[in-house]
């Protein structure tokens, strides 16, 4: 996969060096470039916002730097990519944008080139993404519901959690259909509690089924606990998950933390 970037701040990228990504670019699995803005801007402040039409606090950033920011990427990208019509998905972070989930994750992963477009201050004139979409796919997503300082650390999010999905990036591909949120038989819950060696540590006992060697009461265990935890911190994903898709020993175990909890806790 190809992964193009461009912010004000490239050194924000450099955590993109280290851990799995960094194994996963060097393995030729992920292609990474990073473009500074500035280098489109042609005045001796290299300015790249102004003040908002309109009037209202803050500032915005100007088009015609992103403009010929994404002329020249996506010229670039087609060209390295041998496809001269080839166009990215382009990723624009902002809080107004539609929630990123892990299936939303797992589409971007199928893509095969995407350009994440980094906004600051008040964000980017809306003419460029308006222009953009007559040219190639453009996306805009949200990480959580609060605001950043910038699109910077919002896009290190996606790129990581659309990278570990590629094939050959992980070393155990299982890894990624028990993770929370996953696709599959455990979707919309959360993942419950994992231990490691030693089987015991300042007193406190790794949980015996997971020693037992019986691998049906140890996935019925995973399971249970991660219908308790999705209770107790996520109870609105419950309401995702389809009745038949929750047995008696399920309805059991929600029930025992409804009664722990108290209504009042699980309808917050």
């Amino acid at each position: 996969m190809r992964i193009d970037i461009i912010t004000i701040f490239p050194d924000y990228f450099a955590p993109l060096e280290l851990s799995l990504i960094g194994k996963a670019r060097a393995a030729g699995i992920l292609d990474v470039h990073l473009h500074d803005l500035r280098s489109w801007t042609y005045d001796r402040h290299n300015t790249v916002d102004d003040t908002p039409y309109g009037g209202g606090p803050g500032m915005v950033m100007k088009p015609e730097p992103w403009g010929e920011a994404l002329d020249a990427v996506v010229a670039a990208g087609a060209a390295a990519l041998g496809r001269p019509d080839a166009v990215p998905t382009l990723v624009l972070p902002a809080p107004s944008g539609v929630p990123f989930t892990q299936a939303r994750a797992g589409d971007l992963a199928a893509e095969p080139w995407l350009l994440f477009a980094c906004g600051r201050y008040e964000g980017i004139d809306s003419r460029v993404a308006e222009e953009a979409a007559e040219r190639m796919p453009v996306m805009e997503l949200s990480i959580g519901d609060y605001v950043l300082a910038g699109g910077e650390s919002a896009t290190l999010v996606m790129v990581e959690t659309v990278s570990r999905l590629l094939p050959g990036v992980l070393g155990n591909t299982d890894s990624v259909t028990q993770d929370s949120f996953a696709p599959g038989e455990m979707e919309n819950l959360l993942e419950g509690p994992v231990y490691t060696k030693p089987s015991v540590w300042r007193g406190r006992e790794v949980p015996p089924v997971l020693l037992s060697g019986n691998h049906g009461a140890v996935d019925r265990w995973r399971r249970d606990q991660a219908l308790r935890k999705t209770a107790r911190n996520r109870p609105e994903l419950l309401e995702r998950i389809p009745a038949d898709r929750l047995d008696r020993h399920d309805q059991e175990v929600l029930e025992g933390v409804r009664l722990q909890a108290g209504p009042e806790s699980m309808a917050d």
